[in-house]
């Protein structure tokens, strides 16, 4: 008898289900499963590596790869031939962040991203600085840390050290998002973050360097040396693999959609 298969946590259901070509179509249609489309997203996307899109699944490398494999022949059959493609059933169960959008920390860690931000008082402000031992790390889309501070009367009340996970391109802005983040000190960024942060309303001092607790001194006196045309040149990224945006808290196992096969 075969063993059941692992229930794949996915953080939400595709905002769009079908893909149809223009012009003459090929006939047929390919079906590709929701968990099939969460790692593509993941990996080609948000440029999670095999690891980390197991660990974010909850299941083994060995099936990302086997998920992964099946979903870009799907995609590669739909481009080459003409085909429909709709993104529809398979075995998942969606995991409740603080947003939809930004599910990407293990659960547990982000119930406590959760709690964290809950303790911002309604009269502060947040700001978080990209960290790595004491200074401003110079990398937006690297960063293992942020330092949040928060802010009363001109004030820090209180400060904090966070860690990232691994969430990388792709999902820091949404993660600052999950933290009710106001401002975010950083060095280089990459366009893609700062459209992700400026729809997030989160406001952009880059291109700091030094320590972090004095570049927030030198932003509270309003002194803070900073560059309003900061970008990301970090190991040569193009225009289309930008230092990106996206994370939230919660609970996982709402229910497994798909049968135990």
């Amino acid at each position: 008898m075969a063993r059941p298969r692992r229930c794949r946590r996915i953080c939400s259901e595709p905002a769009y289900d079908s893909f149809i070509p223009e012009g003459i179509c090929g006939g047929g249609r390919v079906v590709m499963t929701v968990d099939e489309y969460e790692v593509i997203r993941l990996m080609d996307l948000e440029k999670f590596t095999q690891k980390q899109c197991a660990r974010q699944m909850d299941i083994s490398r060995t099936t990302v790869t086997e998920i992964y494999e099946a979903a870009r022949e799907k995609i590669a059959d739909s481009l080459v031939h003409g085909k429909p493609l709709a993104i529809e059933g398979g075995h998942y169960r969606l995991c409740r962040g603080l947003t939809e959008q930004d599910c990407r920390k293990p659960c547990r860690k982000k119930e406590a991203s959760r709690q964290s931000a809950e303790r911002k008082g309604a009269d502060e402000m947040r700001i978080a600085v990209t960290y790595e031992d004491g200074k401003v790390f110079q990398h937006f889309g690297h960063t293992e840390q942020f330092k949040i501070y928060d802010i009363e009367d001109g004030a820090v009340t209180r400060e904090q050290v966070v860690d990232t996970d691994g969430s990388g391109h792709g999902a820091l802005a949404g993660f600052l998002t999950g933290l009710q983040v106001d401002a975010l000190i950083c060095g280089g960024i990459g366009g893609g973050a700062q459209m992700a942060l400026a729809q997030a309303g989160i406001r952009l001092y880059g291109g700091v360097s030094g320590e972090a607790d004095e570049a927030v001194k030198a932003f509270l006196s309003e002194n803070l040396d900073y560059d309003p045309d900061v970008h990301c040149d970090h190991h040569g990224h193009d225009q289309d693999h930008q230092c990106g945006h996206e994370g939230g808290g919660g609970h996982c196992g709402h229910g497994c959609h798909g049968s135990h096969e």
